[in-house]
């Protein structure tokens, strides 16, 4: 036994003399540094855990549990006690196997530049260069889109060209060209018409959409009245485009006055938690908070809300999330606390809020992958799929097998593998069934996976090819192979999640089977596609690679009626040549050259090919 074994035997020893009583545990390092901090309804059961089997953790508890030398605990009278002295604590000493959330939520400013031609930005902090600065603003999200719409909706810049500088230089870009800017820099805008638009959007900016649709409206009937039409037409074009603004923010609008949206996306070995924030019903503000590995999603979900409210004063009558959070009841009684109101903790499931809760799992999934290199598509599908069969977290690296045959003839079959969500087609395997006679596709994908796994044992410690365990199999059939196959996983020691793909009457995916059953997945879009595509690549490999097999064996056996050319020497022929197009363009010395060929058996096979040559006729090989 090693030393780190017997450390963590002595430390299971102690773990278990601890009272099933409430209270808050610190894990420490050699140095004595609190990398761990947690709380426990009963602290004997919770602590001794860390300290049991490894299989039962993830990788982040491993981690942490690897480096832990002593644990201290601290008692309290009830477990509510305990999670407000784990925040506290928490907070104090940012562990480093916590989840810890950077709070940059600094203030955020409008920018406005100086004398004529005026410019619009947002910054996020005031300096000393003569412009004028409105704000300050909490939401830098706000400002930002604020902004962008202004900017819009009044035409104006928002390239890199200075004015009255570059005015005449170069053409305009793309936004002159779909109406999103009056291009100062083509000098059809005069200095006056320009500073219009910039104090109306400033107004806009300053006092919200319908006190500027009330205002420009003014504006419009006095202009109108003084017959400037033109100009009624061009305050008409930004009211219409200020109402185009308002209807597409109510998309991103709800019912609940004021709440948070919290979605969680994991990848590989990181996740990204988004929050959209509503008040007076309508999206104010949004935050991205990326982590590496998180464990399960439900205590993920648990310590994120813990972490997040720990650092915001502003606690919403509801939060909405797009799946469980351990201690759920626990959280809403702190919150309402912390809040001064009741608090409300949700999963909806229809409806309104469930399409938000989307929305906001989409956009995590979205920034997740734009960090990971993948599509947000991709990231949304392996997360969907990952909650749809109650994997631990999404499946990064999937194989996929079907077994394709020919009334029982030319057994083989074919594995694919998709990682990240994509083929990597340099993984691809196939496999002739060796010891199966006959059509049986449950005892040929026993024997298939065996293989498989045997082929782990060998190269597992390359950690790459057959030596890489997948985190998902799926295999095309029913839940009659998943039952054939999950014995040989079981016997092998090993624990993966073994799935089929079950096809309709017209060869189109309709399910996920199971051992036990069926889980319809047609619902669910992102997932969907993914195990079409995954079920469609791996009949379309396993069926290619038959095909081929078979066009080789039929072209053999029209070698082998020649005389002198057995199985054996139509085989070399075959992979000599490639095509039997090449064996019947090929000359004498040629045939009597390739590999396993004698003088006779050419002779043989050329007369074959060109039966208008008389033996004798044939030169004899140099």
């Amino acid at each position: 036994m090693s030393d780190q074994e017997q450390h963590i035997r002595e430390l299971r020893k102690r773990a278990m003399r601890l009272p099933l009583h409430p209270g808050v545990y610190l894990m420490h390092d050699k140095s004595g540094k609190i990398i761990y901090i947690g709380k426990a309804k009963a602290l004997k059961n919770r602590v001794s855990q860390y300290f049991g089997s490894e299989k039962n953790h993830d990788k982040k508890v491993r981690q942490m549990v690897a480096h832990v030398d002593y644990f201290e605990y601290i008692l309290t009278d009830s477990e509510f006690e305990a999670l407000v002295l784990e925040c506290s604590l928490i907070k104090q000493h940012s562990p480093k196997y916590n989840i810890l959330l950077k709070d940059d939520k600094g203030y955020s400013y409008i920018r406005v530049t100086k004398g004529p031609w005026a410019r619009i930005s947002e910054a996020k902090q005031v300096a000393d260069d003569g412009a004028e600065y409105i704000g300050p603003y909490i939401s830098g999200w706000t400002v930002k889109q604020s902004v962008d719409e202004a900017l819009k909706i009044f035409r104006l810049p928002s390239c890199s060209r200075r004015f009255p500088q570059d005015i005449g230089k170069g053409r305009p870009c793309l936004n002159y060209y779909i109406k999103q800017c009056c291009a100062p820099c083509r000098g059809k805008i005069s200095e006056q018409e320009y500073a219009e638009s910039v104090q109306e959007a400033l107004e806009f900016l300053r006092g919200g959409s319908a006190q500027s649709i009330r205002e420009l409206t003014r504006r419009m009937e006095e202009a109108a009245d003084r017959l400037e039409f033109e100009r009624a037409a061009r305050i008409r074009d930004r009211i219409a485009a200020i109402r185009r603004m308002g209807e597409r923010q109510k998309v991103v609008a709800s019912r609940v006055p004021e709440q948070d949206v919290i979605a969680l996306t994991q990848g590989a070995g990181r996740s990204c938690f988004e929050v959209f924030r509503y008040e007076h019903g309508r999206l104010t503000d949004r935050e991205t908070f990326f982590m590496g590995e998180t464990g399960s999603p439900q205590a993920a979900r648990g310590e994120f809300i813990e972490r997040y409210y720990s650092m915001r004063d502003r606690v919403p009558p509801r939060v909405s999330l797009d799946g469980p959070a351990e201690g759920e009841d626990l959280l809403c009684r702190w919150l309402s606390q912390k809040a001064g109101r009741k608090v409300t903790v949700a999963v909806p499931q229809r409806g309104e809020q469930a399409q938000l809760v989307e929305m906001c799992r989409n956009n995590s999934a979205e920034q997740l992958a734009q960090t990971m290199g993948r599509t947000g598509r991709e990231a949304s599908a392996l997360d969907e799929l990952a909650r749809l069969l109650g994997l631990p977290k999404p499946p990064a690296y999937i194989e996929s097998y079907d077994i394709s045959n020919l009334a029982g003839g030319e057994n083989v079959a074919g594995m694919v593998v998709f990682e990240n969500g994509r083929p990597l087609r340099s993984a691809y395997r196939k496999f002739k069934i060796k010891t199966v006679v006959g059509q049986d596709d449950y005892a040929s994908m026993r024997e298939v996976i065996a293989r498989r796994l045997n082929e782990y044992q060998k190269e597992k410690a390359s950690g790459e090819g057959f030596g890489r365990l997948p985190d998902l199999i799926l295999l095309d059939g029913g839940r009659g192979h998943v039952a054939a196959v999950q014995p040989v996983i079981s016997a092998a020691g090993l624990s993966i999640p073994l799935f089929g793909m079950v096809k309709d009457d017209k060869h189109r995916t309709r399910a996920i089977a199971t051992n036990g059953g069926e889980i319809a997945i047609n619902s669910n879009r992102s997932a969907f596609t993914l195990v079409s595509s995954i079920q469609d690549e791996v009949h379309r490999f396993a069926v290619g690679y038959h095909r081929n097999l078979r066009k080789k064996t039929t072209l053999s056996s029209t070698l082998t009626s020649i005389d002198g050319v057995g199985p054996v020497r139509a085989k070399a022929l075959l992979k000599h040549f490639q095509t039997v197009a090449a064996i019947r363009k090929a000359d004498f010395e040629e045939l009597a050259g390739a590999p396993s060929m004698t003088e006779p058996a050419a002779r043989s096979v050329y007369q074959y090919f060109h039966p208008e040559t008389v033996k004798e006729d044939i030169p004899k090989a140099h």
